[in-house]
């Protein structure tokens, strides 16, 4: 079961599963592309006694292996979607990092600086504008004679 989602997860770089099959198989798969990014025919062999098809193995080492090529490790990322509605079970999708374009798109957006918290070098030749503040008095108050009423 391992070595046929690790198939799909390679062919279609993200697949839909629950929890427990997609934490076995970040196990099963991310040491899998460790070894692709060493293109030898021993590695290649490996690799393929654990995916058992040529074509996964060929689009690993040529596709996959490019784009992690210098990433140290963690090439998986599993996101939760909730609860499946028959069992309840936990359902996420995993998918392979460097594939997801919307959120390479968005860390490339976001290419600024962050501000930190910490107050920079201050500017001395920048004039301080600021006008001078009248105090505030507070009214005076004062108490309304009291009205006779007639009992």
């Amino acid at each position: 079961m391992l070595s046929n989602m690790a198939n799909s997860l390679i062919f279609h770089k993200r697949i839909a599963t629950t929890l427990a099959k997609a934490k076995a198989l970040r196990i099963y798969v991310e040491p899998l592309i460790t070894k692709a990014k060493d293109d030898s025919t021993h590695s290649r062999r490996v690799v393929f006694e654990y995916l058992k098809s040529k074509t996964a193995v060929a689009m690993l080492f040529r596709d996959v292996a490019e784009k992690v090529a210098d990433r140290p490790g963690g090439y998986t990322r599993i996101l939760k979607t909730g609860n499946r509605l028959g069992d309840n079970a936990e359902m996420c999708i995993i998918e392979l990092v460097d594939f997801n374009e919307n959120m390479l798109a968005a860390k490339e957006s976001r290419a600024k600086p962050v501000k930190s918290r910490r107050g920079g070098k201050k500017k001395a030749d920048a004039p301080k504008a600021t006008a001078p503040v009248a105090p505030v008095v507070a009214p005076e108050v004062t108490e309304a004679p009291e009205e006779k009423t007639e009992e």
